[in-house]
């Protein structure tokens, strides 16, 4: 692990075992090591001893938002969807947050699925997150026994080899393309801000597939979802998927059938993007646990896009600030609605 991370993972280790051990938070969610080189596995630590568990390295990629509704309603008394919820003060619980994370976080609060007033939230600048699927493309098929984190560098060993990456190389590309990496809600800051990032063509990836005609997006679409399983693992890590019942699951009306048929498929995936419009923040969670590397989030980043050009909007900055698709003004944009006929124009 990097000086830096190290200096991080004790600053948080520090700031939970403070908060748990004052009961200040009843749970503190946050990163420890996993079972495998370059993994990290969300962690609740409960108590000031299991804090000392936490850690943290450029291998956190999951979004810990997905996980702090649940957590926040374990500790509420059991009760009916449609009963209020309980009067007077409920247990808090501690969260870190990177810059995306952060932004998923106010979007839930905007969207009440999480109390602000319950959430202690611990604020990291990111650097950007290591995708792990470049690491093992740099090293080919042979098997990574450890991954040591340096500053610039990652340090990987095998059995019979040892390669020295440029970290930014194997950086996961939604962190390449981040504008905000700073928190934008936070309670405690770990390390300083970075500030607002210019990257004038963080939709270039998005440009390339929108160069090309009709058919050969459609051609592009299917050949990338051809692989999906259907395991909705990009569905239960999105921090914005949290309908009593998702559209998949539905039978009066069924909306998609369940199998892996093309078009079943297909309606799965652009029904889950659009879901996701003006709300997501690019976070990367769903490409990061697909078992078939799909680049789902491509669909998403299309319509963050979209939402931008139409709303000059982006999700997660500003709490007070509506999302956009929940609003109306005269003025919004509908071309894509009404198209105006002139007289004697075939209609």
């Amino acid at each position: 692990m990097s000086s830096v991370n190290e200096k991080i993972a004790g600053k948080i280790r520090s700031i939970a075992s403070s908060l748990l051990e004052s009961g200040e938070v009843a749970a503190f969610l946050g990163y420890t090591t996993g079972s495998l080189p370059g993994m990290m596995q969300p962690y609740v630590a409960r108590d000031a001893k299991e804090a000392e568990n936490l850690s943290w390295s450029s291998f956190c990629v999951i979004n810990l938002a997905n996980y702090l509704p649940a957590l926040l309603k374990s500790f509420e008394p059991p009760r009916r969807p449609n009963e209020p919820p309980p009067e007077g003060p409920l247990p808090k619980v501690g969260v870190v947050a990177t810059g995306c994370w952060s932004r998923n976080m106010v979007v839930q609060i905007q969207e009440n699925q999480i109390d602000r007033n319950r959430v202690v939230i611990v604020g990291i600048s990111s650097r950007g997150m290591v995708d792990r699927r470049k690491v093992q493309r740099f090293v080919g098929n042979r098997e990574i026994l450890s991954m040591e984190e340096q500053a610039n560098f990652l340090v990987v060993k095998g059995k019979d080899f040892e390669e020295k990456i440029n970290r930014w190389d194997v950086v996961r590309d939604n962190c390449k393309t981040c504008t905000h990496p700073d928190p934008v809600i936070y309670d405690e800051l770990v390390g300083g801000l970075s500030g607002k990032r210019d990257i004038p063509d963080r939709f270039r990836q998005v440009d390339e597939i929108e160069a090309l005609d009709i058919e050969e997006r459609w051609k592009w679409f299917q050949e990338e979802i051809s692989s999906c399983i259907r395991c909705y693992a990009c569905r239960n890590v999105c921090p914005l998927c949290y309908c009593p019942t998702c559209f998949v699951d539905d039978s009066r009306p069924q909306w998609v059938g369940k199998s892996i048929d093309r078009v079943d498929t297909a309606l799965f995936h652009i029904l889950r993007a659009y879901h996701c419009a003006g709300r997501c923040t690019d976070c990367g969670s769903c490409e990061s646990v697909c078992p078939m590397g799909i680049r789902m989030r491509l669909f998403t980043k299309k319509l963050q896009k979209d939402v931008l050009e139409l709303y000059g909007f982006e999700p997660g900055l500003d709490v007070e600030t509506p999302l956009p698709l929940s609003t109306y003004k005269v003025d919004d944009p509908e071309d894509f609605i009404i198209t105006n006929i002139k007289k004697g124009d075939k209609k």
